[in-house]
């Protein structure tokens, strides 16, 4: 059977998979209810598994030639380098190849296929670890390199076939938690297995092989998801296509710089978790306990960052959280030099001796903190890349993922380094990563603004107002569309922007943009600024252009048809802008849908025009954190859209 009839085959299977998450999206309480669906159960813990024995092998092989064997030609100092040279070597030579064979091959097979060879490495290793042969250790060490180096883009590219936009954050945060907990849960069991006297070794070679067939046993009820190009030629050039891949993923600007964005992610990661040993012993005075206890505070930090995701971003793919994510690792960390500073000169301690000082604590809460706000950064950002990349390419932009942050983790090594060698302490070490984490953020966010607009949107919505929404599956996860809601406030696009998972082009009364702030907000947002067509004629065929530009681009655009923001909180007649729009979208060949929805409660609130003298006269007339909301209506086809059919049906939704 050739992959374009397993792909074939495999559709009508994956349709079932696919279409019927939506309602469940609804009903299920939390992202913890997919463990219970074959559709992600499966493979989440054959990721796990995975994750597992990748670390349980590294770390037992490490802490073997390390303490247990004496190699000429591998001294201890070198031994952890070497081992994590050779495990990210594949990620540079194998993603972009990689990349392809998953976007050309079923899913589920590529999965089965990664998990065989898996079982192939372990046995090899199990005879290293027996025979205690360091050579063939580290060739299964570079060999599970490409073992985690082909099931990259397999776990990133699989989520979004498999779940709705919905269920994407959750989907991820479960993943990322999962993956912490199973390097933890790996490094813990690989020191103590390796360590038990006179089985040791054989111990380990067992776990591995067992962890192996479980991870195969397991993958064996993923179901079927067909390949997104399965008519893709293969290039094995990994340099030529390494290149291909990134001219890829910056046809879309926000994907690429996303991208970088992971990547510093993981510059700042590997910086805290490669000097967690000398910040332990140097630092902090304690022995290997302390820092296989900086491992765990770290580890459940990022894994609860990544479950909040889902409750914070409301069950939505919420790049508001980044900004939030950025500015806690940058706070946490800065604050983690000077929790550390002041730390008195003492014996090495163990692990009681460590907890029973109230300084430590202040360092553990930091790591803490740290490490859940890199969780809150790191999965919308995840989603995002899932959902904004072309699904035929999916694989290959995640593949491109793979290498940068590879590159970003061996130049986290040599800066590390480089700054150890120049008389930075540990603790300055952190500081200078704090600070420049804020610096890197703040550039990404001035080059990708959409972050910044997401996160005033997210802090609007839930720490000014109460923001309620109904009907939102009626929003559109793809293609172009028009919304059109009624207009009550100077803030009314910034709580759609919070409604909606996708970008939104507004289309504004050009007076809005003179307000301090929000004017500067809309500028950034790329709001379309219009006028009546008496006051300037310009402006007026300026903006219906650039209306036909978004919805030929395939995106959403938003008008206010009142033409206005209220002055009495009643709905205004609508005015036949929509229509010229909508006209215009026919003449380009496209069939756009209108949506309708109905901004509520806003009246009388810090932003409406209630009072005389305007909005925020008197802000607090309705106390704090007023209760508001947005009615989503059922989409309008093209050509019944009219304004009067349209301002009734927002007139229903104001009601309900």
């Amino acid at each position: 059977m050739t992959p374009e009839t397993l792909s074939d085959s495999a559709t009508s299977a994956t349709s079932a998979i696919s279409s019927h998450p939506a309602p469940g999206a609804h009903a299920d309480p939390n992202q913890f209810a997919l463990l219970r669906q074959r559709r992600f159960a499966p493979f989440f813990w054959t990721q796990f598994s995975g994750a597992a024995n990748d670390n349980l092998f590294k770390f037992a092989f490490t802490v073997m030639v390390t303490y247990q064997l004496s190699v000429s030609w591998l001294p201890p100092a070198m031994a952890g380098l070497v081992i994590g040279a050779l495990f990210i070597l594949p990620f540079l030579l194998f993603s972009a190849t990689s990349g392809q064979l998953t976007d050309k091959f079923d899913k589920t097979r590529m999965i089965r296929f990664v998990k065989n060879l898996e079982i192939a490495i372990m046995l090899v290793a199990a005879g290293g670890f027996i025979a205690g042969n360091v050579p063939v250790l580290l060739l299964c060490t570079f060999l599970m390199g490409v073992h985690s180096t082909l099931f990259g883009p397999v776990k990133f590219a699989y989520m979004p076939q498999v779940l709705t936009e919905r269920e994407l954050t959750g989907g991820n945060g479960m993943v990322e938690m999962g993956t912490f907990v199973a390097i933890l849960l790996g490094n813990v069991a690989g020191g103590l297995l390796v360590a038990i006297p006179g089985i040791g070794h054989t111990t380990v070679a067992l776990a591995c092989v067992l962890l192996a067939l479980m991870g195969r046993a397991v993958a064996q009820f993923i179901p079927p998801v067909p390949a997104t190009d399965p008519h893709l030629t293969i290039n094995w050039n990994p340099f030529t296509e390494t290149w291909r891949n990134l001219q890829l993923a910056h046809e879309n600007i926000v994907v690429f710089r996303s991208l970088l964005g992971i990547s510093w992610m993981w510059f700042f990661g590997a910086v805290f978790l490669s000097q967690f040993p000398s910040f332990a012993k140097e630092v902090l005075h304690g022995n290997e306990q302390v820092a296989s206890l900086l491992l765990v505070v770290f580890s459940i930090g990022i894994g609860t960052g990544s479950l909040l995701c889902e409750v914070l971003s409301r069950r939505h793919v919420e790049i508001g959280l980044v900004p939030l994510g950025a500015i806690g690792m940058s706070v946490f960390a800065i604050d983690l030099y000077f929790a550390a500073r002041g730390l008195p000169a003492s014996d090495v301690m163990g692990l009681a001796a460590f907890v029973a000082q109230p300084a430590h604590w202040r360092v553990m809460a930091d790591l803490a903190l740290l490490s859940l706000f890199a969780g809150l950064y790191s999965v919308p950002m995840y989603a995002l890349i899932q959902m904004r990349s072309q699904p035929t390419h999916r694989a290959r932009i995640i593949a491109a993922n793979n290498i940068l942050n590879a590159l970003f983790m061996i130049a986290s090594s040599l800066i590390a380094g480089a700054l150890l060698g120049a008389g930075f302490t540990v603790p300055q070490i952190f500081l200078f990563t704090g600070i420049a984490n804020a610096v890197v953020a703040f550039y990404i966010f001035l080059l990708v603004p959409e972050y910044l607009l997401r996160f005033v949107a997210w802090v609007l919505s839930r720490f000014v107002y109460r923001f309620k929404v109904q009907g939102d599956e009626n929003l559109p996860v793809q293609g172009a569309a028009v919304l059109a809601c009624n207009h009550v406030s100077f803030v009314d696009a910034v709580l759609l922007m919070a409604a909606s998972p996708r970008p939104i082009y507004f289309v504004m009364d050009h007076r809005i943009f003179r307000v301090p702030v929000l004017g500067a907000l809309f500028r950034l947002a790329k709001a379309i600024p219009i006028a009546p067509y008496k006051e300037d004629a310009a402006t007026y065929e300026a903006a219906f252009e650039r209306a036909a530009q978004v919805l030929q681009g395939g995106d959403l655009l938003a008008i206010f048809p009142e033409g206005g923001i209220t002055r009495d909180g009643q709905l205004q007649p609508f005015k036949g802008g929509i229509v010229k729009i909508l006209d215009r979208a026919r003449a380009d060949g496209l069939d756009v849908p209108v949506v309708p929805m109905a901004l509520t409660n806003l009246w009388g609130s810090y932003f409406s025009r209630i009072e005389q003298g305007g909005a925020m006269v008197r802000p607090f007339r309705r106390g704090l954190f007023n209760r508001v909301g947005l009615n989503v209506g059922t989409p309008v086809a093209a050509a019944e859209a009219q304004p009067e059919l349209l301002r009734e049906r927002v007139a229903r939704l104001l009601a309900a």
